[in-house]
């Protein structure tokens, strides 16, 4: 049993509300920048023996610590991994977004960010549900609201995904957007689920790590990432998870999807940096788990492996999936971040960036539960 497994135990996930059929080689082809989605799983070097690989060995947990974390899960869940207070949101309309100059960045919650880059819209990991579950009856709940609706988005040019867990990949929205959103771009196989689900092929791209595609003057590159895969408990790493690089001119973004720390970041920073903005996952994270998600201190290490300039710690904030206090991430990277030097930006729900040149980090958090 992994992390995933138990996560889908805890919330009682078992019951679905949508089609959970894993994906395999000989699944049929959607859009793709290369020959099929078939042969390019199958010769993929992260592909083997039916399933999607990271890189390095993961640990797996023994029997005992499955039940030990289920328990916590369950029963132990320490004090103040959900806000007492209200989470500030800054409420957009379609209008503000529209007079948005390029190269802004606003963050809607979790891994959700909205980047205008010229005059057109892309965005990560689309989760507008109550809930980051396959039932809106439980699950781990949001601590606020988006701070905009799907109906107000102005239209879509592209909606990049780095992997198939809920609280990245979400149903109903990517249905509710399918209508006003060009392309899908996503790892192998993630965009099979889009299919099946009824998004037509023509809109989806799936690429293999360091494999890359244009959409108008954008460009998008499938990094790689150490993570895993899976939406029930019988279709794990049959899909592949990535991290994303996203380029428009001169300016440079990562996306760091979820990740543990791993070499590839160097990589990858040896190959696009310098990033002008890296987005990289700061949350959820426990020592149970060191593989799948990075530590704070991890999370800067792959910043500046990355080569970044300015940091934006994600994947915190609006859902409770940890067994850490929610205001953890953020006051541990920003004191990290301030004994290094490092540049860092924490802007509220819906506050407008400039992906250029940031807004210092404020720590807005502190003031939440009192």
């Amino acid at each position: 049993m992994n992390y995933s497994t138990l996560l889908a135990l805890t919330f009682g996930l078992i019951t679905m509300t949508e089609s959970t059929t894993a994906i395999s080689a000989t699944a049929p082809a959607g859009a793709t920048t290369s020959a099929s989605v078939a042969a390019a799983i199958e010769r993929s070097p992260q592909f083997k023996d039916g399933k999607f690989r990271n890189v390095a060995n993961m640990r797996k947990l023994g029997f005992a610590d499955n039940v030990d974390l289920f328990w916590k899960f369950m029963f132990h869940k320490p004090k103040g991994t959900v806000p007492t207070g209200t989470i500030p949101v800054h409420a957009l309309s379609r209008e503000q977004l529209l007079a948005a100059p390029g190269d802004t960045v606003f963050r809607l919650g979790h891994s959700t960010m909205l980047i205008k880059l010229g005059g057109a819209f892309y965005m990560t990991d689309p989760v507008f549900s109550e809930r980051a579950s396959p039932v809106q009856w439980a699950g781990p709940a949001r601590f606020h609201k988006p701070p905009i609706s799907i109906a107000d988005l102005p239209p879509i040019e592209a909606i990049i995904l780095s992997h198939d867990h809920y609280d990245h990949l979400d149903h109903a929205a990517v249905l509710a957007l399918a209508a006003k959103t060009r392309f899908f771009i996503t790892p192998l196989g993630v965009g099979e689920r889009l299919i099946e689900w009824g998004i037509p092929a023509a809109k989806v791209r799936q690429l293999d790590w360091w494999q890359s595609t244009q959409v108008n003057d954008v460009k998008l590159v499938a990094t790689p990432a150490q993570h895993f895969s899976g939406r029930s408990l019988s279709d794990g790493n049959s899909t592949l998870w990535a991290s994303w690089v996203i380029q428009h001119a001169d300016l440079k973004v990562f996306f760091s999807g979820d990740s543990g720390y791993f070499d590839g970041f160097k990589k990858i920073g040896d190959t696009y940096g310098p990033f002008d903005l890296a987005m990289v996952e700061t949350g959820a994270y426990d020592a149970m788990w060191p593989d799948v998600h990075m530590q704070p201190e991890q999370t800067l290490q792959a910043f500046i492996d990355l080569k970044g300039k300015t940091l934006m710690p994600v994947h915190n904030g609006t859902f409770d999936l940890g067994l850490h206090p929610w205001q953890e991430p953020f006051n541990r990277i920003m004191a990290l971040a301030s004994d290094k030097g490092i540049a860092i930006t924490t802007p509220q729900m819906g506050e407008q960036l400039d992906a250029r040149q940031p807004a210092a980090a404020t720590a807005w958090w502190r003031s939440v539960d009192r």
